[in-house]
């Protein structure tokens, strides 16, 4: 899955997402002219009901102009994505609730359908859906903000996909061998290429001089297959992004129809637990929907959250059957959250796999993955991977902190629509900042290496890269 995230610049927000371009191109043949009304509740953007409850959302489509106005209550940020696999224009607005199920209309053989959606518990979505051999080039897409509630797309003309132009896999899920172990596609999915040869001094370099450090790191570029793995497959204690793969399983299950996002937990005594999270703090006994528990688990890194949904999806065992079952080899869950000795584990490797898996649609739903994904980039702790990306990048990530070891893993797509794995693990003397810089800095050669047209780096007499 290619996702290329963009949003409006007023002086009402903060910049979700801005590089100077901030804008996608696509396009398509429209066949005629559409206008959808639709009517339902919605929530201001700080939370609090509008006066009078209800709100309208007035889609106006004109094919002539390949133009789409709609209005908001007045201080929604519209968040503009495009998806591929089928290419999708999506614009979420958060702080609005449908209030209504699904509406979707059909349009055509290149524009199938346009439908709005209750994405999550406080998002409403808004799908336009090209047809499968259609597809959008990077250029221009503008969202504009025409008055406080009142906003328009621009939108310019159509590419079909030709034999030449990359297609995304459709690969059978398989139990692959490690990287090392000469295998040709990573996870099942991701055909290998080669090392990158020329950033591993960098990054050796790097090493050595925090040489008080234990690290293993893997890389992968998604595009070409060429991979960095120094140490990907040594064992670390997994700290909070075991709940990545556990995340993973909710979704998983909520496909399935086991489990749904608005039921109940109970947060019960024995699930209660210290450390990150603010659940901790509630009385034993509030009830949570299952949405509001997984967001909390990822976004602000809650236990008492996480040890709810270990609960709710069956217990330790069984989620280590499940991990099992997606050729994960070092991902164990030993002991509820938090577990600060360090008992359950996983690897770079596995959480790159297990990300792999995800953006190739073989683990959950496309709507469930990009739930998911979304999920994963509003956390609140960008100190580590995100600190090293450059301006306009995106990541989807977990990280992880028991004082002695931290760790971080993630998705990333750069501004010109590079994607690629991360995931790293150092252990340090206890709450040492040195680790955390450690990480930083890989980030960054790693981001700057792969931000080349050609990534080959050069080394200088420091080892350093230069270009």
């Amino acid at each position: 899955m290619f996702v290329q995230e963009f949003s409006s610049h007023t002086k009402r927000s903060l910049m979700l997402l801005t590089h100077k371009e901030n804008i996608v191109k696509f396009s398509w043949l429209l066949p005629s002219f559409l206008s959808l009304i639709l009517f339902g509740s919605t929530v201001k953007a700080n939370g609090a009901m509008p006066a009078a409850g209800i709100a309208i959302a007035n889609w106006h489509f004109d094919s002539n102009r390949n133009h789409l106005d709609f209005t908001t209550d007045e201080n929604v940020q519209p968040k503009v994505q495009l998806l591929t696999n089928p290419t999708r224009l999506v614009i979420d607005l958060s702080g609005v609730t449908l209030g209504y199920p699904q509406t979707s209309q059909r349009v055509g053989p290149v524009i199938r359908d346009i439908r709005i959606e209750q994405f999550n518990a406080e998002t409403t979505r808004m799908v336009v859906t090209l047809a499968p051999d259609y597809t959008f080039d990077l250029a221009q897409v503008q969202l504009q903000e025409e008055s406080p509630n009142h906003w328009s797309v621009q939108l310019p003309k159509p590419i079909r996909l030709t034999a030449t132009q990359p297609q995304y896999l459709e690969i059978t899920p398989s139990i692959s061998p490690r990287v090392n172990d000469n295998s040709t596609l990573f996870a099942g999915v991701v055909p290998m290429h080669s090392p990158m040869k020329a950033l591993e001094p960098q990054i050796k370099a790097l090493m050595s001089r925090y040489s008080f450090l234990k690290t293993g790191m893997f890389f992968l570029d998604l595009d070409t297959g060429d991979y960095l793995d120094i140490g990907g497959d040594r064992v670390f204690p997994a700290a909070s992004t075991i709940k990545l793969p556990i995340l993973i399983a909710f979704f998983q299950d909520l496909d399935a129809g086991k489990v749904t996002l608005q039921e109940n937990l109970t947060m019960r005594r024995d699930l209660v637990t210290n450390g990150s999270g603010s659940m901790q703090y509630e009385r034993v006994g509030k009830k949570y929907t299952a949405l509001e528990t997984i967001t909390k688990m990822i976004t602000i890194s809650d236990n008492t959250a996480t040890n709810m949904i270990i609960d709710r999806l069956g217990g330790a065992a069984k989620l280590n059957q499940r991990f099992r079952s997606w050729g994960l080899k070092d991902t164990v869950i030993r002991h509820l959250l938090a577990d600060l000795r360090g008992t359950n584990t996983t690897s770079s490797q596995d959480m790159a796999r297990v990300l792999a898996l995800v953006v190739n649609n073989k683990l959950v739903s496309p709507q469930s993955r990009e739930q998911a994904l979304d999920i994963l980039r509003h956390t609140t702790i960008h100190t580590l991977l995100p600190a090293g990306l450059g301006k306009g990048a995106v990541i989807a990530n977990k990280t992880g902190d028991i004082g002695f070891l931290i760790g971080d893993a993630g998705f990333v797509t750069m501004p010109n629509g590079k994607r690629y794995l991360a995931a790293i693990f150092v252990t340090r003397p206890y709450k040492d900042t040195r680790g955390r810089d450690f990480i930083r800095q890989v980030s960054r050669l790693v981001y700057d290496y792969l931000n080349q047209p050609n990534p080959v780096a050069a080394v200088d007499l420091d080892n350093r890269v230069t270009r």
